[in-house]
């Protein structure tokens, strides 16, 4: 039993019937009638999973920040739970020699682990749920593809703040295999680099300073959207605080007539409360923050698509803000 569930299954090697489709595809179908929810695979396989014993593959981002790459670690360890840990200690810590990064950000709160039978549950804290989605999925692919090396390990899953991680429909992810992830974890064509100038506060709260940061995204992802997105996610200078709350959702932004309408949940306003900073930093982070990296001239805010609410009970949304660059501090 895994998760409340009856397994039924057995061993299944597709492997020696790649030639023969047919065979393939009447498992399948048996399999389907029959019920089975469960199957072991690769039980032929381990030489190329672990091709010499104590011989591992951890997997970073390449330079680019865009696909995932292995590179050899080999260790003597050979307790599963042990192993767990060294592997992600090196999934966490980039060789200095390696042109490469890793896929967990640094801004994660890694709380550990605990493995039930052939599943590893990985504990973050909520600043899981700040990545961006093509950094979620690659940090997923990294974890799973690694640690499902380990003797026993078939699946991981995933708890951001003791939570099950959810997909972008809002669906538990659940259990995640190696195989879930195709060598190429993302098409390098679909994303490039953009250098963003972002405005956070410093710890009292009363001006702007500028953060400079180069970021991996979709080229489908609007400039507008990436702006905020990485507001939200806060600061990456250790001097430097959030203005915006971490749990703060975009439902939904918009550029016309370089006016940028920004549209939020009722986070945006109830969480600011709990940021030690002047009433306008959250308001001229983000329009500063758009004016600078997106060309913007002014921003319209909204709360659940309704621009009449007041800010922490001072500014009233129902404007259009430009600029400011008196709330912007010295070096």
């Amino acid at each position: 039993m895994l998760g409340g569930r009856i397994l039924y299954g057995g061993d299944y090697n597709p492997d020696q019937w790649l030639e023969h489709p047919e065979v393939l595809e009447q498992d399948v179908r048996l399999m389907k009638e029959s019920k089975v929810n469960c199957v072991s695979l690769g039980i032929f396989a381990w030489a190329a999973l672990e091709p010499e014993e104590g011989v591992y593959q951890i997997y970073y981002l390449d330079a680019s920040g865009t696909v995932l790459t292995p590179n050899e670690y080999r260790t003597d360890t050979t307790d599963t739970d042990q192993l767990i840990g060294e592997l992600m200690d090196q999934l966490r810590t980039v060789p200095q020699d390696l042109d490469s990064q890793s896929a967990i950000p640094d801004r994660l709160d890694y709380r550990g682990f605990h493995r039930e039978e052939m599943v590893v549950y990985l504990s973050f804290g909520d600043s899981y749920n700040s990545m961006r989605d093509d950094q979620e999925i690659l940090c997923r692919a990294a974890l799973a593809r690694t640690l499902t090396q380990a003797p026993e390990v078939n699946y991981i899953s995933i708890l951001a703040g003791e939570q099950p991680i959810l997909d972008a429909k809002g669906q538990p992810v659940g259990m995640i295999s190696g195989s879930d992830f195709v060598d190429s974890i993302s098409d390098v064509n679909a994303y490039e680099k953009t250098m963003l100038t972002l405005y956070f506060t410093d710890e009292k709260g009363e001006l702007l300073y500028p953060e400079t940061r180069e970021v991996v995204h979709n080229v489908n992802t609007s400039l507008a959207q990436l702006v905020i997105e990485e507001l939200i996610s806060g600061p990456e200078t250790f001097q430097l605080c959030p203005t915006v709350p971490a749990d703060t959702r975009l439902l939904n932004v918009s550029v016309n007539d370089n006016v940028c309408y920004v549209n939020f949940d009722e986070t945006f306003l109830t969480g600011s409360g709990n940021l030690a900073v002047a009433d306008y930093i959250p308001i001229y982070s983000i329009v500063n923050s758009l004016a600078e990296a997106a060309g913007i001239s002014r921003v319209q805010f909204s709360i659940n698509g309704s621009a009449n609410v007041k800010f922490r009970d001072s500014i009233s949304l129902d404007t259009q803000f430009e600029r400011n660059l008196d709330y912007i501090g010295g070096e």
